[in-house]
């Protein structure tokens, strides 16, 4: 009993030289063993910052301020241990311990104890000796040298009035021959106020399109009327039909790398003549007029896409109905589902929820015909500024007979701090509408017909 006494002893010793021994993050319990008792910016919390915050925080991009040396974190200490300790930066809504996705934003639990525990220390910077130099970042392009570069035909103006604003803009291009192209990559003019952007690749085929230019630049995404928003924007077919639509050609948020897939794996053709269409481009408050001139990069490849992508989605426009029926009371929190069979054998590559301001968590999942449960993506906590499109490091395989399952609950209280509306209103479907006022309930599957051997390739983060 002795030894054992005088062993326990000596293990809590050693224990406390290493720093709490415990600690709470997100009021879960984490055993902690080996955070050093003393701790330094250069030594021990720079390469965090580096690595995990810089590519934002940095001049010219979307975080609201500079975190590339020990005076830009100490003036921030404070905000830093916030936002990092109730998980709200890095941001990453999709719950890791639920499904994994390519380029995970995400500090660990360590990382955060480090950080916390150097603030309470006084936050000290170290020996020089031990600095390390902040990182470089590419200009341009985060891919290499694009073979196109198409640019806005003007800059749009940023209204200063303290809000957000939701466009839908059209960008013309034309090119000498039709071409295949292995990503288009948008490239944000204002960083600090573009948010995020999901792009349609429109394309004519050969007679159909006379004008790219006439037609409005841009429409207000509170427009309601999807087929008058495109006439408006005049990228219809010269008949009125509706032309090639490719989804999400280009898709673009602060930090995210866009997506290179295997040769021959995705890709697409681009036609002569054609539109890159902005259906949902989101800039963030200004208090004083500001000017974006964004741009593409374009990447072709001489390689046809052997397997082209498909699409489908739940929900709103999509192929399965919404149950109850998508309206949401005034003064209630409302959880609405959706389901779909899948009818072949796919490889999902890329997932998209999306709901409006009023989500409020959302979560998907699968269940195969002998009764395996497959998780898909789960969100607690909604947040309509932060929508991905994950992912998967390597493709996740559903079989014939697969049925998706989908539920998102939305919160119509004044206690959302997105509500539109104050006091709060029947919210719901509109006819079609796209105005982030109104709400949508969409779940939106990219995948490729399944292949042998689909289940080991790696798109991503090995």
């Amino acid at each position: 009993m002795f030894y054992r006494a005088i062993n326990i002893f000596i293990l809590t010793i050693i224990l406390s030289s290493c720093g709490n021994v415990e600690e709470k993050i997100n009021n879960k319990n984490i055993a902690v063993v080996d955070i050093p008792k003393e701790l330094n910016f250069n030594e021990h919390i720079s390469e965090i910052i580096y690595t995990k915050c810089a590519s934002c925080h940095r001049p010219g991009e979307s975080g609201p301020f500079s975190l590339l040396s020990y005076k830009d974190v100490y003036r921030r200490k404070k905000t830093i241990v916030k936002v990092t300790h109730s998980g709200y930066m890095p941001p990453w809504p999709a719950d890791r311990n639920y499904s994994s996705f390519v380029g995970e934003l995400y500090l660990t639990d360590k990382e955060k104890l480090l950080i916390k525990n150097w603030v309470a220390q006084g936050a000290k910077e170290g020996p020089s000796t031990l600095k390390k130099s902040p990182p470089t970042f590419p200009s341009g392009s985060q891919l290499g040298k694009p073979d196109l570069v198409i640019k806005f035909p003007k800059a749009y103006k940023i209204e200063g009035n303290n809000k957000d604003h939701y466009v839908i803009m059209k960008v013309p291009y034309e090119i000498p021959e039709d071409k295949y192209v292995k990503v288009i990559e948008y490239v944000p003019g204002n960083r600090k106020r573009v948010h995020h952007v999901n792009g349609y690749l429109v394309v004519y085929n050969e007679g159909k399109k006379k004008n790219l230019n006439a037609g409005a630049f841009y429409v207000n995404n509170y427009e309601t009327n999807p087929k008058e928003v495109w006439k408006k924007l005049d990228v219809l077919n010269d008949d009125g039909s509706f032309p090639v639509r490719i989804p999400s050609a280009t898709n673009y948020l602060p930090g995210v790398i866009p997506p290179v897939y295997p040769d021959g794996i995705g890709g697409f053709m681009m036609k002569k003549k054609g539109h890159i269409l902005l259906n949902d481009i989101h800039y963030g408050p200004t208090p004083k007029d500001e000017l974006d001139a964004s741009y593409f990069n374009v990447f072709f490849t001489d390689i046809a896409p052997e397997r082209k992508f498909g699409e489908f989605q739940l929900g709103t426009y999509g192929l399965s109905k919404i149950e109850p029926a998508l309206m949401i009371p005034p003064d209630s929190i409302k959880t609405f589902t959706s389901k779909y069979t899948v009818q072949n054998d796919i490889s999902i590559v890329t997932i998209n929820p999306h709901m409006h301001l009023l989500g409020k968590s959302f979560i998907a999942y699968a269940l195969t015909p002998d009764g395996q449960n497959i998780p898909l993506i789960k969100i607690d906590k909604w947040d309509f500024r932060w929508q991905y499109f994950y992912t998967f490091k390597k493709m996740q395989v559903l079989p014939k007979g697969s049925t998706i399952y989908v539920k998102a609950t939305f919160d119509n209280t004044k206690n959302n701090p997105h509500n539109p509306f104050n006091p709060p209103r029947w919210v719901g479907e509109n006819e079609g509408s796209m105005s982030t006022k109104d709400e949508m309930l969409q779940f939106i599957v990219t995948y490729l017909d399944y292949k042998i051997g689909d289940e080991n390739l790696v798109l991503g983060d090995k």
